[in-house]
Parts: structure tokens; sequence; C-alpha cells
């Protein structure tokens, strides 16, 4: 019994740590294609 606790209370440490970590966002890697480019803007 008291083997199956300390499993259950660690499941749930380890679930709300990982409901920390996603409610925080990590920000990860900006994207490496796309983005701004030049507008050519005709002379007036």
């Amino acid at each position: 019994m008291k083997m199956l606790r300390r499993a259950i209370v660690a499941l749930s440490m380890a679930g709300a740590i990982f409901a920390t970590l996603r409610m925080r966002g990590k920000g990860g890697v900006p994207p490496q294609a796309g983005g701004w480019r030049e507008v050519d803007v005709p002379p007036r």
C-alpha cells in the first residue's frame, strides 16, 4: 500500500511539473525560413 501511495504521489508531481512547464511555455526556436521581405514601392 505504501508503494502504491508513493507511485501516485510521484506521478502527480510529474504531472504538476509538466503542466507548469506547458503553461509557462519555453519559447522554442523561431522559424528559420520565411519572415519579412522588402516591398518594392514605385516612386511618385
